[in-house]
């Protein structure tokens, strides 16, 4: 249905203009992804492959190694290598060191990548909602940048939504109630 949509629109795609850009999802000249051919400096310079774009191509490899299935089989294997060595070294201090330490790296490190991919995936998201919020005809533009209100704007948003919701329902209910009078 979303593909249909696109292809009805006539004119250019909002993700194209610069603003969209500006916050990493834009599309190069070839028409694909950013992120697909590499990842861009906070300044949107291909070219200068800092420590910005380093840390992002390594965490986003990262996190499609560690959702993959073999990856889930490595950590088992290792956990049953680790049990089987365990009457080799007497059930040491040592050896219950080695996972217990080794465990706790490994997480302390995922913490990192799967935020640095939940941001990148949460801007995604947004950039993408907010381009149907602009092709939308009867859509309120300043809902594009929600996530940049405040708590309070979004409590206020929420309860404006929530009680012209109302009005919806009881329009739909009165115009109901009309139809079956008739």
């Amino acid at each position: 249905m979303a593909r249909k949509l696109v292809q009805k629109r006539s004119r250019p795609s909002i993700a194209a203009k610069p603003v969209a850009r500006i916050a990493g999802g834009g599309k190069d000249r070839r028409g694909s992804s950013s992120r697909q051919s590499h990842a861009r400096t906070s300044n949107g310079s291909p070219d200068k492959q800092g420590w910005h774009a380093t840390f992002s191509n390594m965490a986003c490899s990262a996190a499609r190694y560690a959702g993959h299935p073999l990856a889930f089989l490595t950590a088992v294997l290792l956990v049953l290598i680790w049990a089987v060595t365990g009457p080799l070294f007497a059930y040491s201090d040592t050896w219950q060191l080695v996972i217990n330490t080794s465990t706790t790296i490994v997480t302390f490190l995922m913490v990192f990548l799967i935020q640095h991919t939940q941001n990148r995936d949460t801007l995604a998201v947004q950039l993408k909602l907010a381009e149907l919020i602009m092709a939308a005809n009867d859509a309120e533009n300043r809902l594009a940048t929600a996530e940049d209100l405040s708590e309070e704007e979004l409590e206020e948003l929420h309860k404006d939504f929530q009680r012209r919701a109302e009005e919806l329902d009881r329009l739909k209910q009165h115009r109901a109630r009309l139809k079956h009078a008739n």
